[in-house]
This record gives structure tokens, sequence and C-alpha cells, in this order.
């Protein structure tokens, strides 16, 4: 005993030495990996499913991908060849793109990027190629808009929930801070004038600047678009206060449930704030990796109006280059209007036909979700099935899920949200056989809890309930955005 105290006592200190001797970025837990967010994943990655080689093993909900068109993107390549070949006309250029490209990004690729984001919010705006930075997705866009923005200690405003994720990507190494803008389940989560008010006004409280407000747009994770009011909320509190507004939009492209997807930049155009000093404090963030399901291509970008911002953020992009194999396979990809037309119906098609499929099992379990219209997740609501009304009773039943039912999903509190008892729950990274068994476990799990038998008893009733109470919070959000819900 006395040499185990011995040697743990001197490995401490070699450790503590050892820490002495790196930087606050090593040693810290900034970085936000110890989330039951990132937990989750890490718990997956032990035991994966696999429906042939590991049946019994835990699926991944967690994960916010689209691989619902893969086929689509690959029938493009095999008919165009040149594209993946890296020829062009048949003949190689191998070289020319092996070799030293400038960090600005090839103008076919940005000119391409600029006009499928038209595309996306139908064509009512215009992108202008020069103004886009291209960075190494949107964890780089994002971190790099701070870094432009933001001194440290500077804060941005955030509605809640938000995407675990934004407290590693905006402040681990920049330094900022985020303020939560505390949104409510009883008008939806909508953002508000006095939670946008309160919020500033707790960030001076606590001695911060603020900077601006960043929002995703759609939501991650509540799958929902914001309102015009919203957005014209927002735009009008960055002009009262003289701040940034940073719109994440690299879900805008997974809109499946009412018209168009409402761009920031639309609201720019009708409230004829083009070509002023608003517009120059509104910047959008957007990748490829959900629209077109290519998060291992690492393509994302910023676009801003301010010069300065632009200028800078392009010498910042030198650190997370987008490959110039990769611009060129995907100027081509984009170019292909006839392509990128399909691609985004059939996209949308099969993001809705999937989200009613997780919506309609959910609901066969006794379990609801906030009603959505976009992203690759749902908000589910799962506050019947806690012992109590806290966090740690959130927690407990987290891990139940996670080691017993083995489903890896998001609990509320890793997305910050201020009420206990939602869940993040992603349904497009998977086959439907996969969802179907996900839902098959979770359906027996809720049977085999106390709640679950009373749902059982009475399950008719309570569904019956259930949907009349989303029907009505729906027609109070209907009543504030002015759009007639979409037939689930």
């Amino acid at each position: 005993l006395f040499f185990s105290l011995f040697f743990d006592h001197n490995l401490f200190d070699l450790k503590s030495e050892k820490m002495k001797q790196l930087s606050t970025k090593v040693t810290s837990n900034g970085h936000g990996q110890d989330s039951s967010y990132f937990l989750g994943w890490e718990e997956y990655e032990k035991n994966p499913y696999d429906e042939i080689k590991n049946p019994n093993g835990m699926i991944q909900m967690g994960l916010a991908e689209n691989q619902l068109c893969f086929d689509l993107i690959e029938s493009w390549l095999a008919k165009n060849p040149d594209a993946a070949s890296l020829k062009r006309n048949g003949q190689s250029i191998f070289k020319e793109l092996a070799l030293f490209q400038d960090y600005h990004g090839m103008p076919e690729f940005k000119k391409a990027m600029a006009e499928f984001m038209e595309e996306i919010r139908g064509n009512r705006v215009t992108f202008n190629p020069k103004k886009i930075v291209l960075a190494a997705g949107s964890t780089s866009a994002n971190e790099t808009l701070m870094f432009c923005l933001a001194e440290p200690g500077d804060a941005f405003l955030l509605p809640t929930p938000y995407y675990p994720g934004f407290d590693r990507d905006l402040k681990w190494r920049t330094g900022a801070e985020i303020v939560p803008i505390h949104c409510s389940s009883s008008n939806g989560f909508q953002i508000t004038e006095s939670a946008l008010q309160q919020a500033y006004q707790q960030a001076h409280k606590l001695g911060l600047k603020v900077k601006g407000v960043l929002v995703t747009n759609p939501s991650n994770p509540l799958g929902t678009a914001l309102t015009r009011r919203e957005l014209n909320l927002l735009v009008d509190f960055i002009t009262s206060k003289n701040i940034h507004l940073i719109s994440d939009e690299i879900y805008s492209g997974t809109m499946f449930g009412f018209e168009q997807f409402i761009s920031v930049m639309d609201v720019l155009k009708d409230k004829k704030l083009e070509n002023t000093d608003v517009t120059k404090r509104v910047h959008v963030v957007y990748s490829l990796s959900k629209d077109l399901g290519l998060p291992g291509f690492r393509v994302g970008a910023i676009y801003s109006n301010d010069d300065m911002i632009v200028s800078a953020a392009t010498k910042m992009s030198s650190f997370g280059l987008v490959s110039s194999q990769t611009q060129y396979l995907l100027s081509a990809l984009l170019s292909d209007k006839k392509f990128t037309s399909q691609y985004l119906e059939e996209n949308q098609k099969r993001l809705k036909s999937r989200q009613k499929r997780l919506v309609s099992g959910l609901e066969s379990a006794g379990i609801t979700c906030l009603r959505s219209n976009a992203g690759l997740f749902c908000w589910v609501d799962m506050r019947h099935l806690l012992d109590t009304n806290t966090f740690e009773a959130e927690l407990d039943l987290w891990k139940k899920i996670v080691y017993n039912v083995k489903l890896n999903i998001s609990p509320g509190s890793s997305c910050h949200c201020t009420e206990p008892g939602w869940f993040r729950v992603c349904f497009a990274n998977m086959s439907e056989d996969t969802l179907d068994l996900a839902l098959k476990r979770l359906k027996t799990f809720v049977e085999s809890t106390d709640c679950g038998r009373m749902i059982s008893r009475s399950s008719h009733e309570r569904l019956k309930s259930l949907r009349k109470k989303t029907v009505s919070n729906w027609v109070f959000r209907v009543s504030w955005s002015d759009r007639v819900p979409d037939e689930r």
C-alpha cells in the first residue's frame, strides 16, 4: 500500500509538472468534450450497431448526417466521370489541381456555391461570389467570424436550445463568451423581444460587451425555421443595439414542411436595408455538410457585405482550406442546374417522409415532438417519462436510453434547454429498417416503465389529448408567422 501511494503521488506530481509546461488550451476542459452530447458518441463508438455483425449494438441517433440521397449523387458521378477522375474534356488536370492554389478559392467554385445558395432561397436574393470566403466546414466558418468580430471576453447572444458544438466552435480558441437567449416551449421555443432584451441585460450585468447575436436557421436542434416575425425582430434588435447578426443557414436546403426557406437576406431585401451599414453587420454561414450530406468534404462558407470582414476572413482561411480537388468536383456538380433542382426537390421529399416515420413511431409509444419543418432531427418531448421535473432526472432517463435501450440521443441539457425532458433525435443517418428497430426498442422501454404502463392503459385518450395540445400550440405559432401548416 505504501509503495502504491508513493507511486500515485509521484505520478500526480509528474502530471502537474507536465501541465505547467503546456498551454491552458491543452489543460482546460473548454473544448466541451465532457458534454453528454459528446459522451453519447463515445459510448456509441464502443458498441456500434450493425445489422449483421452486431445487431444488439447501440444505434446512433445523435448524429445529424443526411444519408438519404447518396444514390442521387453517386448516379451523377457515374454520368460525369471527368469530374470524379479530375479531368477536363477528357484530359487529366491532376497536376494543375495538385499544385498550390490561392486561398481565395477557385472562382468557378465560388460562383457555383453562390448560385446554389440562391436556388435554395428561390432566387429571391443574390450572392456575390467575391463576398464568399471558403472554410473547412461551418465549424471553421463560425470560429473565423468570432475571431473577426469579437475580442476575448466579448459575448454573443444565442437562443436556446442551441447546437452543443457551439460551446467549442465559438469559445474554445477565441475566448469569446456565450450568453443564452432563453426560449420556452410555451410558444414553440420562438425568439421574443423580451428574451432578447433580458439576455442583453444579463450580459451587461456580467460585465460582458455584446458584439452580436448568432442564430441557426433552420434551428439545430429544434428542426424549425425562423419565422419572418422572428427575423424582423432580430434585424431590428441588432440595428438598435449597433451589433452584428450571424445567421448559420447550413440546414437551409432541408426545408420540407411549408413554403420555401426564408433567409435573413430576404428580410434585408424586404426592409430595403441593402447597401446600408446594417447589411454590413449581417453575416451568413453556409455548408454543404447537411443539404448535400457531405460533411467529410469539409466545405463551408462565410458570406459578408463587409469588405474588411471578407478580407480578414480570407486571410484566416489559409488555416483551413478546402482542397482544390474538392472544389473542382463540386463546382461541376453544383453547376449542373438540372441536377441541383432535382436533388433539392427529392431530398426534401425523402426528409419529410423519414420525419413522418419517426414521428409516427414515437406517437405509438406515447411520445410527441415539437412540430418541425426542416433539419435532420426532431425535438422530442419526454417530460412525462421523468421521475421528477429536474435535469438530474433527465440525465437518469438519458443514461437508461443509452445503456439499456442502446440508443444514442442528445439530452436537452446538452443543448442548454431550460426545461428538463426534451431530447434531440436524428432520423436521416440510418436506413428505414434501423429506424424501425430503434423505435421498437424505445417503445418496449417506455411500456416497461410505470409511466409507460399507464400510457398503455389509456393510450387512445392520451394520444388524442397530446394531438390536441400539439395542434393548439401550432395554431398559436401560426398566428405569429402567418403560415398555413402542411398536413403531417
